[in-house]
């Protein structure tokens, strides 16, 4: 049971990310087409789009960890045996967990900084530390989720093998 909830929190970081993709793409797409088609520009769209990118940034960042599909090198890791390999892993993935928690923890001095010092977007006038505030939560959402696969890793490795799907004929 606890599985099925471990599974669906998972899901869930997953499609915030996805979602933040979309915003993204949505906010690029609309600055582009009303700049170029209409000559009206959205106040704040160059602020709101960094912002929301860095906000991606952080939430794909807990979306991939989770399951290991950042950038690898496997040069190592694909000529020892299996039990070698998830040595491998397990080192690799502390060693993440590690680099993930000391950036929460100086994203959460960033998102008290923008807070205290009053940063505002340029033509609204916003302030901008609701948007670090969601990246960081993208950040802890990381820290949890590599910890859920550290756990994973040692004492349940069964669950991170990906299962192998067929080819469809």
């Amino acid at each position: 049971m606890k599985r099925i909830y471990m599974d669906r929190f998972i899901d869930t970081i997953e499609w915030i990310a996805a979602g933040f993709v979309g915003i993204v793409a949505a906010n690029i797409f609309l600055a582009v087409l009303l700049r170029n088609v209409f000559s009206y520009a959205i106040p704040d769209s160059f602020d709101f789009g960094r912002l929301l990118l860095g906000i991606l940034i952080f939430w794909g960042i807990a979306a991939t960890s989770y399951r290991g599909t950042h950038i690898t090198v496997d040069l190592i890791w694909a000529n020892v045996d299996p039990k070698y390999q998830r040595i491998i892993d397990v080192f690799a993935t502390l060693v993440l967990l590690f680099v993930v928690t000391v950036q929460t923890y100086t994203l959460f001095d960033k998102v008290r900084g923008t807070y205290y010092d009053h940063v505002l977007t340029f033509d609204l006038r916003l302030p901008t530390w609701p948007f670090f505030a969601v990246a960081w939560a993208g950040d802890i959402s990381a820290v949890l989720l590599i910890a859920v696969r550290t756990y994973r890793l040692i004492f349940q490795p069964e669950l991170m093998v990906e299962p192998k799907v067929k080819p469809v004929e």
